[in-house]
């Protein structure tokens, strides 16, 4: 039977590594009938791609599947030199001050969220603890009312999936994509009418060289935030619970001595990170690996085979948190390395401080997940934790 490699079979992403092993060994540079793309799925295949951005290019979108409009847009979907103006504002923005004034309310948020597990021997850790920290942290860094968040959440959940059946964006999720833009572009007219000490004000004022972000890369910008900051921070969040609660030596560990959690974030940013698959489109005809893939060609960059390659990692499907991966392609890499990385490791680690001095001791109920459609991102829908 022949090989296949298919990003939207719910199937595939219940257990991935294997297929990632046969892409990495037998088929390094292969083509998906299934996504009508090239794959690489080796950690310096990989790294090449993303610092060779001339010819791995990302101004036709970064997403495997693409929205209409947000290509050559926003940070992910634009080449040098416009993607370095577009970071060195945004980067201007993201002060220190307004990260700051988020952290500390984040905390609070998270102590209230697991106070109110307690006396319960069961919970949702993605609904009821790392969703809620994650809309909390956007909207105290954008500093948003919260009369509408369950609305912004659902949306930002409908925005990173994919038709497991059509293998395309359905109409629910570009109905999402463009409330979530209309919902950005009031609040950037609104906040240019009532700046205050916000990320979202930063990103309307914040200047180089006398040039300031436009109007619609605010808008996208925002709109693009929102979307990684509440539904891939969640997914990745929901995999380092995942890691902790079918790994009890290590969750033991960190639990006697939380000073570790840097650590075995990194570790599980490589091992399983929820950044699973990212895309590039070829500016010239490369040779790899015998194979020819086309100008034009779209390529599919599997951070999460990438991150599994024995070529680089020593036994790498081993959950080690003494590993010290620094190397790992979990936050991405190149000119394309995520901008929002330093907040995610805040997050998880007051996330992770608190969860583990509440509640030290978890397991998983159920043996089978549930999994987030997405042909980016591979996070659980839902992961029952018990206390024991």
């Amino acid at each position: 039977m022949a090989f296949r490699f298919d990003p939207y079979s719910p199937s595939f992403d219940a257990d991935p590594f294997p297929a990632y092993k046969m892409l990495r060994d037998e088929y390094p540079c292969f083509w998906s009938d299934e996504a009508g793309k090239w794959v690489l799925s080796r950690y310096h295949d990989i790294l090449n791609a993303l610092t060779d951005w001339r010819t791995y290019s990302s101004a036709k979108g970064n997403l495997v599947d693409e929205f209409p409009g947000r290509a050559g847009a926003t940070l992910g979907s634009t080449d040098p030199p416009r993607h370095d103006r577009l970071r060195g504002l945004i980067q201007s923005a993201m002060t220190k001050r307004a990260l700051d004034h988020a952290i500390e309310p984040a905390r609070d948020s998270i102590r209230r969220h697991l106070a109110a597990l307690e006396g319960r021997d069961s919970f949702d850790f993605v609904s009821e603890v790392g969703s809620k920290l994650t809309v909390d942290l956007l909207f105290y860094l954008f500093a948003l009312p919260f009369d509408n968040a369950d609305e912004v959440r659902d949306n930002a959940v409908l925005m990173v999936q994919t038709d497991p059946v059509t293998r395309q964006k359905a109409p629910e999720h570009l109905a999402a994509f463009h409330w979530m833009a209309g919902y950005a572009e009031n609040l950037v007219q609104e906040r240019k009418k009532n700046p205050g000490d916000d990320l979202l004000s930063n990103f309307i004022t914040a200047e180089i060289d006398g040039e300031k972000l436009l109007d619609k890369e605010v808008q996208l910008t925002v709109t693009t935030l929102i979307m990684a900051g509440i539904e891939s921070l969640s997914g990745f969040l929901g995999m380092f619970a995942l890691n902790l609660a079918d790994h009890h030596d290590a969750r033991r560990a960190l639990a006697a001595d939380l000073s570790l959690i840097p650590d075995a974030m990194e570790e599980s940013l490589r091992y399983n990170t929820s950044a699973q698959r990212f895309k590039r489109t070829l500016t010239r005809d490369v040779e790899l690996h015998g194979q020819v893939m086309k100008e034009g060609d779209a390529v599919i960059l599997a951070y999460g085979s990438a991150n599994r390659d024995e070529r680089m990692f020593e036994n790498p499907d081993f959950y080690d948190i003494t590993r010290r991966p620094k190397r790992h392609l979990g936050f991405g890499g190149g000119v394309h390395s995520c901008l929002g990385s330093m907040l995610a490791r805040v997050a998880t680690q007051i996330l992770f401080e608190e969860m583990l001095t509440a509640i030290p001791d978890f397991k998983r109920v159920d043996e089978e997940l549930p999994w987030v459609s997405s042909s980016n991102f591979r996070s659980p829908r839902k992961l029952v934790l018990a206390r024991s």
